[in-house]
C-alpha cells in the first residue's frame, strides 16, 4: 500500500462524494459477498492522493489462507501494458525512441520471417502481426531463450492491415526495446524511473521473493459459458486465445511472479495502480511533485492511431493509443471502460477483470484488483462495466 501520505484526509478533500464512493464499494463488494469472488480490492485517487480504498474477502497467499487487506498484492494483467507502454514513452519523450522505427533496426534478432517491417508504433497499437507468438514466461528473464524466441516468430498477417489483440507477445519485444536503448533492465527502468520517483513502494514488474508472501493467489472460479450460451445472449463466442487457466494459474509460480511478464506480470495494491493512473493525467506533478512525462509526450501517448480499425470479435472500432484504450465514443463500455466515462478517458485492463483507467475530464482514476478470475466472461465483462460507471461518477457535482 503506498504511503499515508498519498491518502486524502477525506473524500471531499479532492473532490470525492463519500455517499458515492460508498455506492462503488457496495458494488464491489457484492460479488463477494455472494460467493462469485473470493477478493477483490478497488482504490479511487484524485487531485494526486487516494480518496479512499476497500479491500474484501479472502486470499490465499502461497497457498494459505488469509483476509484481504489493503496490503495485499494482486497481480493485474494485462493492465500491465500501460505500465510497460509508459515506461517506452520515456525514452521517446527523451529522444532516445521513435515509434516510427523499425523495430529490427533495434533488435536485430527479431527482425526474420517477414518481420522486418514491423514498426514500434504496430507493437504498441497490437497491428504488428503476430498476436499468437508462443513464449513461455518463465524463459523472459534467460535473455538467450528471449532473443531466440523473437527469431523464430512468423507472422499471420502483413503489419499494419487490421488490429488483433497480442496478449503478450508485443509487449516482450517492448520491454527489450526498453533495455536496449536504456541500458537497464526492463523490471529496474520501470522500478527506478517509475515507481520509486512516484512513490509506488508496492509497484513491481518483477515480484521479489520477499514480498511473495504478500500476493494473492489466482483462482478460477464459476462455470464458462458454452457457445449456446452466447448466441442467446447476443454475443460472439470469445475467440481462443493463450490466455488459458494454465496460463494465468502460472503467475501462482514463483518463477513466473519474480518475471515481471511485461504484457501481464505486473504486482501492486489497487491504490499502486490509481495512483500510478494519477501521474498519467498530469505527468506525476499533483502525486510527486514531480514531472516524469511532459503533457506534450502523454497528449501523443493518448492520440488514437488506429483509425477505423476493429476489433474482430465486436466489431467496433479500437480507438488505441501508444499502448493504451481511449474510451472514444459511446461503444466505450466494449472497450473496458463504463457507460459515464467521458470519451477521453484512458487506461487498459486485466485478463481477471481488473480494471485501470483515468479520466481527464473528471480527474479520477480507478484501481480495481482480484484474483478471481470469473469464467463466465459476459457477467466479468458486466461487473466491469458496473464498477466503472460507479467510480467515474464519484466526483462532487
Amino acid at each position: 500500500m503506498p504511503d499515508r501520505s498519498l491518502f486524502a484526509d477525506s473524500p471531499e478533500s479532492v473532490g470525492i462524494d463519500s455517499e458515492r464512493l460508498e455506492a462503488l464499494f457496495v458494488r464491489v463488494e457484492k460479488e463477494v459477498k455472494e460467493g462469485l469472488l473470493p477478493s477483490a480490492q478497488v482504490a479511487v485517487a484524485r487531485c494526486g492522493r487516494i480518496a479512499g480504498m476497500r479491500s474484501f474477502g479472502n486470499v490465499r497467499h502461497e497457498g494459505r489462507p488469509a483476509a484481504a487487506t489493503n496490503d495485499t498484492l494482486y497481480v493485474v494483467f494485462s493492465a500491465t501494458k500501460a505500465i510497460t507502454s509508459a515506461a517506452a514513452w520515456l525514452l521517446i519523450q527523451e529522444g532516445k525512441l521513435d515509434s516510427a522505427e523499425r523495430v529490427a533496426e533495434i533488435v536485430p534478432e527479431f527482425g526474420t520471417r517477414g518481420k522486418e517491417v514491423v514498426t514500434v508504433e504496430q507493437l504498441f497499437t497490437h497491428t504488428a502481426g503476430f498476436p499468437h507468438a508462443p513464449f513461455r514466461p518463465d524463459e523472459f528473464l534467460d535473455r538467450t531463450k528471449r532473443l531466440a524466441r523473437f527469431a523464430s516468430w512468423r507472422l499471420g498477417w502483413e503489419p499494419g492491415t487490421r488490429f488483433e489483440y497480442h496478449p503478450s507477445s508485443s509487449m516482450y519485444v517492448i520491454a527489450e526495446i526498453i533495455e536496449r536503448r536504456s541500458g537497464a533492465t526492463y523490471g529496474d527502468f520501470v522500478r527506478r524511473r517509475i515507481a520509486e520517483p512516484l512513490g509506488l513502494q508496492d509497484f513491481w514488474t518483477g515480484l521479489p521473493h520477499a514480498l511473495h508472501g504478500r500476493l494473492a493467489d489466482c483462482e478460477h472460479v464459476g462455470e464458462a459459458l458454452t457457445d449456446e450460451d452466447y448466441r442467446r445472449l447476443g454475443f460472439p463466442p470469445p475467440p481462443v486465445t493463450e490466455v488459458t487457466e494454465e496460463a494465468v494459474q502460472s503467475f501462482n509460480r514463483p518463477e513466473v511472479r519474480l518475471a515481471g511478464i511485461p504484457g501481464g506480470g505486473g504486482t501492486m495494491t489497487a491504490a499502486d495502480l490509481a495512483l500510478f493512473y494519477q501521474a498519467l493525467l498530469d505527468g506525476g506533478r499533483a502525486l510527486a511533485g514531480v514531472e516524469l512525462w511532459s503533457p506534450a509526450t502523454l497528449a501523443e501517448a493518448r492520440r488514437v492511431r488506429t483509425g477505423e480499425l476493429v476489433d474482430p470479435q465486436f466489431g467496433k472500432r479500437v480507438h488505441r493509443g501508444l499502448g493504451i484504450v481511449i474510451a472514444g465514443d459511446a461503444e466505450r463500455n466494449f472497450r473496458g471502460f463504463g457507460h459515464t466515462n467521458s470519451e477521453h478517458a484512458f487506461g487498459h485492463n486485466g485478463a481477471g477483470g481488473q480494471l485501470a483507467w483515468a479520466d481527464p475530464a473528471t480527474g479520477i482514476s480507478l484501481g480495481y484488483c482480484t484474483n478471481g478470475h470469473d469464467r463466465n466472461v459476459v457477467r466479468q465483462a458486466r461487473r466491469g462495466i458496473g464498477i466503472a460507471s460507479r467510480a467515474a461518477t464519484c466526483a462532487v457535482s
